[in-house]
């Protein structure tokens, strides 16, 4: 992926995080899992404790992880793996193949029901379908209705359930 992407989503700057980003990001991180534990949703807590920073700031590093700003704030971040992570083989099995898998993608509560989630996996299909890509893959809590719901809303597919994890994916 070009590290010097900056694309335009709506009255949004979307592009690929840097290193300096990085505290920021696992502050939206860490703040939307505060948010999920807070609503009874069991999602997020092994990062909320700290427990992928590390994997967090490599990603960064690996320009893997990009960031949604408006008027210079960042408002959302997403990370796109092009191979499977370890989280992925054990959800999906071992494939190799093209799919890019989404990992992480938040929003600033301030944001929440805007309209912005929608928009973001819509640029993604835009973006991925430019890298000559054609099959995004997601999983999340199954227990977590109204996240599985969005999924299904934008067009992906609910495949299947492993460890109580829905597992999405979509073909464009």
């Amino acid at each position: 992926m070009p590290n010097n992407l900056l694309s335009m989503l709506r009255d949004y700057e979307v592009s690929v995080a840097t290193s300096k980003e990085a505290d920021h990001i696992l502050g939206l991180l860490k703040e939307v899992a505060k948010w999920l534990k807070e609503k009874g949703i069991d999602q997020w807590g092994f990062l909320a404790g700290g427990g992928e920073d590390d994997e967090v700031r490599q990603a960064i590093n690996n320009k893997e992880t990009f960031i949604v700003k408006r008027d210079g704030e960042i408002v959302a971040t997403f990370t796109l793996y092009q191979s499977q992570s370890s989280w992925d083989k054990y959800i999906w099995g071992n494939l190799n193949n093209e799919a890019v898998y989404l990992h992480r993608l938040a929003i600033t509560r301030s944001k929440i029901g805007s309209g912005l989630g929608k928009e973001v996996l819509l640029w993604l299909e835009t973006y991925l379908k430019k890298e000559g890509k054609n099959t995004i893959r997601l999983d999340c809590v199954g227990s977590n209705s109204k996240l599985n719901e969005f999924y299904r809303s934008n067009g992906f597919e609910n495949v299947g359930t492993v460890d109580g994890h829905s597992m999405f994916q979509k073909n464009f």
